[in-house]
């Protein structure tokens, strides 16, 4: 089977970054009270977990021969509180850890999610949703052991390291000597399986990436499947997809696992040194209870050994996913306020463009040097053949994109020095893709206003003609509408996005495809409506069925990269140029 569009793995740093961990570790700086409370309760619970080991050998060596019933009591009740205090040091170390590696996740997902907001249009334009989706929420979620279990029990296994190593080499210099000898052993085998383990799981993010945008798209797509009875051949993407997850999910697990039966049978080979040794006296003369507490001690010195490998696997595993995490949140966006940007004072809706150039492609041009002007409440139609840049006008006067050269004036302001919130907030959009949200149809109309009244959403909706259907659904206004309008109409569904751009009450007022779902009696309905809206405000329009927009003020041809025409319905007929044979090709397929 050929290879799908989304089978294409991903490449980033090919070594290991620490300035990754380091952008990690500031999102714990905030909470840094927490941490120093948490590793102050840790050190005293290694502290109380070590004194269990000592105890027994005072008990081996020195309570039992001398028979001292008192010193056996006074050791048996600090070894009871050790055990207590050990076990709410837990406690409190796992309940505080948990909480604090939440608190970093929400903030992180927070600083992403903020970060899509004011990315560009490219940015989504270039890479399917689902790729984008899988960082925000499976990425950020797979940091959680991470950080829950991960980097303050790193700390406090550490510590644990020490603190053990420090009563061991108070009892037996030598002895731990012997104990640490086969610690290079094990650095080496680290070192071995490190590189292919981080690529194992760079691998498997990539895997898992892939699946993730199948399927996106697939759920979005349904009705076209079903429509082309697609099914089989979707499924056999999917598996595709799906066993490419798998074998690399298998390839990672197998080298992740390689680390702890590593550590263990190092753990276990020391243990069985010691024993050899203090039985046979090599070099060391130990007593029983020293050996005794060797061996606990040793077990101490082991499991935060154990448990650093562990942390290693994390933080293997953890590397691919933050670079993907801050790959995403180091795209610059394209389109930001100028540094000495202001807010732009309410508007007249004068706009101009002065010999503007741009293309999506650096190579490939859309516009070339175009300029024209539009005075205040004038009503302008774009027209022309498809791909000739009628959107791409409208783009850049809503600086969706930024121009290449030249320049556009809104009441004789370069739009690029002005904030984009207050450019945007006195532009009312109806973009071609129509998308309604999850919520109640009041809300969607509100969402470009959140402080209009409930009568000023009616009025609204009654301009545009949708007032009429909205009260016919089962809950009038405050009817639930599903995930992009699905139990809507695609007609519906235009109106209401219609009536949340009329609701922010703009200068500037911009149409694409408006009315392309509106039946031909809803169409005449709506254009009465739209003729008492567009009086005063300054509109753009951009419409294939050219009967509605004859009434427009200026019809703009578009094509080659320009304006090859302009002037009144009427004018344009009677030039009969490229606007007219338009008019004509389409009027033609009406009358068949």
């Amino acid at each position: 089977m050929a290879r799908n569009k989304f089978d294409v793995d991903e490449t980033l740093e090919e070594s290991f970054n620490a300035a990754h961990f380091k952008r990690l570790l500031n999102y714990i700086v905030p909470y840094k009270k927490t941490v120093y409370r948490t590793l102050s309760v840790i050190f005293l619970a290694n502290i109380a977990a070590m004194l269990g080991p000592f105890f027994t050998k005072l008990v081996i060596d020195d309570v039992i021969p001398q028979k001292n019933l008192g010193m056996l009591g006074l050791l048996a009740i600090g070894f009871t509180l050790s055990v207590i205090v050990t076990g709410w040091c837990m406690r409190y170390r796992i309940r505080t850890i948990t909480v604090l590696g939440q608190d970093v996740l929400k903030d992180m997902r927070s600083d992403i999610f903020e970060h899509l907001q004011k990315l560009p249009f490219a940015y989504f334009d270039s890479r399917p949703h689902g790729k984008i989706l899988i960082r925000v929420v499976n990425y950020i979620n797979s940091l959680s052991d991470l950080l829950s279990n991960g980097l303050i029990n790193l700390i406090s296994d550490m510590l644990s390291v020490v603190v053990t190593l420090l009563f061991m080499f108070a009892i037996d210099f030598k002895l731990t000597l012997y104990s640490l000898a086969l610690l290079p052993v094990l650095f080496v085998f680290v070192m071995l399986i490190k590189t292919a383990q981080r690529k194992a799981y760079q691998n498997l993010s990539n895997k898992q990436s892939n699946m993730n945008a199948y399927i996106h798209e697939s759920i979005s797509g349904i009705k076209v499947t079903q429509s082309f009875s697609r099914e089989n051949e979707n499924f056999n993407i999917f598996s595709e997809v799906s066993q490419g997850y798998r074998t690399s999910w298998m390839k990672a697990i197998y080298i992740q696992f390689l680390l702890w039966p590593g550590v263990q049978t190092v753990s276990v080979l020391t243990t069985c040194l010691i024993y050899f040794i203090g039985i046979k006296k090599l070099g060391v003369e130990v007593s029983t209870g020293t050996l005794i507490a060797f061996i606990g001690y040793i077990k101490n010195f082991w499991d935060p050994v154990i448990n650093i490998g562990n942390f290693y696997n994390s933080l293997i595993t953890a590397t691919a996913y933050l670079e993907r995490i801050f790959e995403t949140l180091d795209v610059q966006p394209d389109i930001e306020d100028a540094p000495d940007a202001f807010v732009l004072p309410p508007i007249k809706g004068d706009v101009a463009f002065n010999h503007v150039t741009f293309g999506y492609q650096a190579d490939k041009e859309i516009l070339k040097d175009i300029t024209f002007h539009v005075t205040p409440g004038e009503s302008i139609a774009l027209v022309g053949p498809t791909g000739a840049g009628k959107t791409t006008v409208i783009n850049l006067l809503s600086r969706f994109y930024d121009i290449d050269a030249g320049e556009i004036l809104i009441d004789g302001v370069d739009i690029r020095r002005a904030t984009l919130t207050s450019l945007r907030q006195q532009m009312g959009v109806m973009l071609q893709d129509t998308f309604i949200f999850s919520g109640t149809v009041l809300e969607n109309i509100r969402y470009g206003r959140l402080d209009a009244s409930e009568s000023e959403v009616v009025a609204a909706a009654k301009v545009v003609r949708a007032h009429d259907f909205i009260v016919e659904l089962k809950d009038g206004y405050n009817t639930e509408v599903k995930e992009r309008g699905s139990t809507l109409s695609a007609g519906q569904r235009q109106l209401i996005s219609f009536a949340r751009a009329l609701l922010a009450n703009p200068k500037i007022l911009i149409l694409d495809e408006a009315t392309s779902s509106i039946d031909t009696k809803t169409e005449s309905l709506l254009q009465d409506g739209l003729d008492r809206l567009l009086v005063g405000r300054t509109s753009f329009i951009i419409a294939h069925r050219l009967s509605t927009i004859k009434n427009s003020d200026r019809i703009f041809y578009i094509d080659k990269g320009g304006v090859q025409e302009s002037g009144s319905h009427d004018s344009l007929m009677a030039l009969k140029g490229n606007y007219y044979h338009l008019y004509q090709s389409q009027f033609d397929l009406l009358q068949q």
